[in-house]
């Protein structure tokens, strides 16, 4: 059966991401899968929007490559980092964005979404309301999956690796982030995603006569080159965040 790598989160860099390539490639993945937020970030837009053309990659967008394409002059003025993006992508990467799905069926059983079916800026497994993230009762996933005809969930948006198995037979992924393995939010509340470690997270889920195989992996990249490009454009958190794998508070 297909065996393929799943990814998510780029935000943007590239070190990570060519590392996640290379080690899918050198495990025989028959295809890749990215589920979005790939472009956001003070480190290497262009760069890695280069990088992923060279590949033939299923690719749906998150939240924050609509955010990219949807920014007001308001907003652009007052995010120098959404200003960096901008002036490092041009048209093509903004066309590419636009044009990506927002969820996407397989026909091998697969549904891919950034956060829930209904909505890119909810997370799916999650629960941060006392600040930090554990899993949703699975009543909860239910009701976010619900409408899902296909057994496989593929999703991304909180960082956090994570496979949960729902009573319906239902099995929904998370690969992680391959570029950003902290950050701080605060919505819907403020909340910490912190994986404690500066390796690039995904996944390599594969069919098989027992039931699907799913293997999450930490691949290590050379994060010191992503850390100065965060530090070039004043962001410190990143910087911190992409060392350690906590957010700096």
């Amino acid at each position: 059966m297909s065996k393929l790598a799943v990814f998510s989160d780029i935000h943007s860099n590239v070190w990570a991401l060519e590392a996640v390539l290379l080690d899918a490639k050198q495990k025989s993945v028959d295809g890749l899968i990215n589920l979005g937020d790939i472009l956001y970030g003070p480190l290497a837009p262009r760069e890695t929007y280069d990088l992923l053309q060279t590949e033939e990659i299923i690719t749906i967008k998150g939240n924050q490559d609509r955010q990219i394409y949807e920014a007001t002059d308001s907003e652009i003025s007052s995010n120098p980092t959404m200003q960096f993006i901008l002036s490092e992508l041009g048209n093509d990467p903004l066309k590419w964005m636009k044009e990506l799905p927002a969820t996407k069926s397989l026909e091998s059983g697969l549904f891919l979404c950034h956060g829930t079916p209904d909505n890119d800026l909810v997370y799916m497994l999650e629960d941060v309301s006392e600040g930090c993230a554990k899993v949703r009762p699975e009543s909860e996933i239910l009701d976010l999956t619900a409408g899902v005809e296909e057994k496989v969930i593929l999703c991304g948006h909180t960082h956090i690796p994570r496979t949960v198995q729902l009573s319906n037979s239902t099995l929904v992924i998370n690969p992680g982030s391959v570029g950003l393995p902290a950050y701080f939010d605060d919505e819907p509340i403020p909340h910490k995603m912190e994986n404690y470690s500066n390796l690039a997270s995904y996944c390599i889920i594969q069919s098989t006569s027992s039931g699907w195989l799913v293997e999450h992996i930490k691949v290590p990249y050379k994060y010191e080159y992503a850390i100065q490009a965060a530090k070039q454009r004043n962001r410190m958190d990143w910087a911190v965040a992409l060392e350690f794998g906590r957010i700096a508070m």
